[in-house]
């Protein structure tokens, strides 16, 4: 096979002359063979569906003769003139791929033109045929971005499907879920070891659907534990496992498109180093939104849910400042108000009118300012990803503005179940049907409904998941404005900058929203999780070391999640009872909250201020000689470093620390004042967190 060299610093790439496959891949600085066999090369994949009764006609870039090829100033540059499908035979479609060299990365640019009369609808590239893990490692992980966090998918030595067995011919993996439905929620993916990984990104801010593929092939050697084979052929079929970002682009016939850029680069360490290079790109275009002044420094908010479909009406808006008021006394500064609104939380979408069984609106309006009289800020839950299909406005009218599949039926999420046997059990629980955010009269229902929580002088909204549109990614409803499958995120930030237009927006209005994706953060002044897992990956703090980042903290005596608070300098939600009930509900929770936030405002330098560094430049070790999980570094503008160290067990424990640059000398609990030399090593009680400075 005649091949083509492409030295992209971090990567070594290796084409076929006859067709562009990509037969060779190799890491720069630790030589590691990501693609091994050329045989198993690959260049790209279309589906172009004939028909609704003939959707199934692949466009196989691997059997395509080169048009031609040629070396740009910076990379190659490959031509497919017209390309032979599977089942419709030639097809007038021109697909042109530039893999340039930029800085440590080779970024794929590809243009589909499509002459065709029928409908481009995926393409896979860059579209790797044999991706490899190291040599000698115990394990290779997908890690990729989902709900403020991030999930691993195992890749070797198992393969975790996540399809059924009747939806693919091989072991297969898609996003699961709307919180890792690929770019741009999740605008890069990591395939690493403990040592090495590679990085794959996209290198354009557009909001153009793409999501991360894996296959498995031939399929498992043991099914009942997923176990890939561990030699290069089975039953005389190659194993191999192939990687591909699908773009979803529903190119029309007539119509051509520069698909998202997509940047590949290997790196030498654990993920951190991976979203490294993220940030160092993300960081050339986006900004971060500051927010009020009063978000900036620690501090703590309560939840409060007061109605459920199910219509609980726990509390009148006239008793609020009851609530406001036992906030002042724990010194908690902010109450998120949930379910005040008609129908309670997860009804009545997208209706902000107050719930008049709870109060008027005036009751409301008043109750809020009674509440900043004591200092104590209210936020106001809101929704407008989803309409409520019971509603006749729906039925009658927002149906217009819903996000349609490609036969012009709505999508629909499964809603929410709350308190009775009849919602736990589904049988009465509230269907959510997305509306599209390019429908023009529906952002007009939105701008309407916004203005009251404006009228009601409410210190800013948390948009309760404003993260995913659920199940919809793109829709086909042109009547709304848009093309035909547009991608349904592409208006997300855009929608916020709407609402900052509206008349009477105080300039301190807090925009809020649930666990934002990255991209939205430059809207978005605050985001809230809920966090409650020893595992949890910080992704979201670590892509914004900066970032107001809220989570839940619900248990009666919440020492961890307080400790992972301070660990990952998230702000406090105090939710008892769920979010049901009142900070004196848990006072061993709230007492501990208080101490906590205590200790990172005497020291933010580091706690708050700090640039948080997650582990990077800093070992923690347990007296067996292993590493300790969890814990984390900041380091201040000075170049100082802290740690936080966390024991999360019901047993005490022994470690030791050390910097890369600096070293450490003291430490101390959240608990008590006293500081202990830490160069004997540093012992933390059952549930507990040190600072160790």
């Amino acid at each position: 096979m005649e091949t083509i060299i492409l030295d992209a610093k971090s990567l070594k790439l290796t084409f076929s002359k006859e067709n562009g496959a990509l037969v060779g891949m190799e890491a720069g600085e630790t030589g590691w063979v990501i693609h091994r066999r050329e045989e198993l090369g690959l260049s790209w994949r279309l589906l172009v569906p004939v028909s609704e009764e003939l959707r199934d006609n692949p466009v196989y870039g691997e059997k395509q003769t080169l048009s031609s090829w040629e070396r740009t100033e910076d990379g190659l540059r490959f031509v497919w003139d017209g390309v032979e499908s599977e089942r419709a035979g030639r097809l007038s479609i021109k697909i042109v791929v530039e893999v340039r060299v930029e800085g440590e990365q080779a970024v794929w640019y590809t243009r589909v033109e499509n002459q065709s009369p029928y409908i481009v609808e995926s393409v896979y590239s860059p579209y790797v045929g044999d991706l490899t893990h190291p040599e000698g490692c115990d394990w290779f992980k997908g890690f990729i971005y989902s709900y403020a966090t991030a999930r691993e998918w195992d890749i070797y030595p198992t393969f975790s499907t996540h399809e059924g067995d009747h939806s693919t011919d091989f072991p297969t993996k898609f996003p699961q879920g709307s919180a890792e439905a690929g770019a741009p929620c999740s605008p890069y993916f990591l395939m690493h070891d403990r040592a090495q990984g590679l990085y794959v990104g996209a290198k354009a801010h557009t909001a153009d659907l793409v999501v991360w593929h894996l296959e498995l092939r031939p399929g498992y050697d043991s099914a009942i534990d997923a176990r890939v084979p561990n030699q290069d052929e089975i039953a005389g079929k190659p194993v191999h496992i192939r990687f591909a970002p699908v773009h979803m682009c529903y190119l029309q016939p007539g119509e051509s498109q520069d698909l998202t850029p997509i940047a590949l680069q290997a790196y030498v360490g654990d993920w951190q180093k991976g979203i490294d290079i993220y940030k160092a790109w993300r960081d050339t275009w986006t900004y971060s939104s500051d927010g009020p002044d009063w978000i900036r420094d620690p501090h703590s908010w309560l939840q409060l849910h007061i109605n459920s479909p199910e219509d609980e009406l726990r509390l009148r808006f006239t008793e609020l400042p009851k609530v406001a008021a036992e906030c002042a006394r724990y010194g908690v500064k902010a109450i998120q108000l949930v379910g005040w609104n008609d129908g309670g939380q997860d009804q009545g979408n997208p209706s902000h009118d107050p719930d008049p069984r709870l109060g008027t609106f005036e009751e409301l309006k008043n109750a809020i300012a009674e509440c900043q009289k004591l200092g104590v800020k209210v936020i106001l839950f809101a929704k407008f990803t989803w309409a409520d299909r019971a509603l006749e406005w729906f039925r009658k009218e927002l149906i217009d503005c819903a996000i349609k599949d490609p036969y012009g039926d709505y999508y629909q999420h499964p809603g929410y179940e709350y308190q009775t046997p009849a919602q736990l059990l589904d049988i009465n629980t509230k269907r959510l049907i997305p509306m599209c955010f390019g429908s023009e009269k529906y952002m007009e229902v939105c701008r309407k409904e916004f203005k009251k929580l404006v009228d009601l002088g409410a210190d800013g909204m948390l948009f309760d998941e404003c993260l995913h549109h659920s199940p919809a990614h793109v829709c086909f409803d042109t009547s709304h404005g848009h093309k035909y499958g547009w991608p349904v995120y592409k208006n997300d930030r855009e929608f916020i900058k709407m609402l900052r237009k509206t008349e009477g927006l105080s300039k301190d209005f807090l925009f809020a929203g649930e666990a934002c994706y990255d991209w939205e953060m430059e809207e978005y002044e605050l985001s809230y999780f809920r966090s409650r897992n020893k595992a949890h990956i910080p992704c979201s703090r670590y892509m914004r070391p900066h970032a107001q980042l809220m989570t839940a903290v619900s248990g009666f005596n919440d020492r961890n999640m307080i400790n992972q608070c301070l660990m990952y300098r998230y702000v406090i939600s105090y939710e008892p009872y769920n979010f049901k009930g009142w900070l004196h509900d848990y006072p061993d929770t709230v007492a501990y909250g208080a101490r906590m936030d205590a200790l990172r405002t005497e020291y933010r330098k580091y706690l708050w201020d700090g640039e948080y560094r997650d582990t990077c430049g800093a070992k923690v070790i347990t007296l067996s000689g292993k590493v300790h999980h969890p814990y984390a570094r900041f380091e201040a503008q000075d170049g100082e470093s802290a740690l936080v160290i966390c024991n999360y067990e019901d047993a005490p424990i022994c470690v030791t620390a050390e910097l890369e640059k600096g070293c450490l000398s003291r430490y101390r609990t959240v608990d008590e004042d006293t500081w202990h030399p830490s160069a004997g090593g540093i012992c933390i009680p059952p549930r507990s967190a040190v600072l160790v400075l």
